[in-house]
């Protein structure tokens, strides 16, 4: 069975819990799936992040290193580097030309657009998106946790990542395996 790989963007102001809790729910997966499963954390560098809140992380592995990848989380903070970041939006369309499921948590869907990657598709988004993600013409769920538009899934803010993620693995695997992982992070 071919390995499933799946890439979690991490920068400087990213947001703590928008890459953690689906990265909790994907790599809870990766361990009880019979499929393997990778997950990267993964950044220009492997140099130290300083997320949104001050928690500093390391990534696994630079964009050079990551190779294909199968799904990629945008997670969203403070975004406004990577809208004005070529290379990096040039990254992400390539990704979705060569079919990675293009997936983000809060106001990281407003960088999949910057990519085009939500023209003529619904999208959710942070409640404190909604305008400037629609006057970019895309069309927004205020109510929904996440939304799934095929090869591009989108979620609000935060905890909503964490649906997001228990939807991809029931998307990916099974309604079952997304059960065992609720139940393991004890999420309600």
């Amino acid at each position: 069975m071919d390995e499933f790989r799946i890439g979690i963007a991490l920068w400087d102001g990213v947001e703590e819990l928008d890459f953690a809790g689906p990265y909790e729910v994907l790599t809870a997966w990766a361990r009880g799936s019979e499929r393997p499963v990778t997950v990267t954390a993964v950044a220009r560098s492997t140099e130290p992040v300083t997320c949104s809140h001050g928690l500093r992380v390391i990534p696994d592995a630079s964009f050079e290193e990551l190779g294909h990848v199968d799904l990629f989380v945008n997670p969203g903070g403070r975004v406004d580097p990577l809208l004005g970041d070529d290379a990096y939006i040039g990254r992400l369309r390539a990704m979705a030309d060569g079919g990675t499921l293009m997936t983000s948590v809060c106001n990281g869907a407003l960088v999949l657009q910057k990519a085009n990657l939500l023209d003529g598709r619904r999208a959710a988004t942070h409640w404190g998106s909604y305008d400037r993600l629609e006057e970019l013409g895309v069309t927004v769920d205020r109510e929904a946790r996440w939304v799934d538009e095929g090869m591009v899934v989108t979620s609000a803010g935060v905890s909503a990542g964490i649906d997001m993620a228990l939807h991809l693995v029931a998307r990916l695997d099974s309604e079952e395996m997304s059960a065992k992982v609720r139940r393991y992070i004890q999420y309600d």
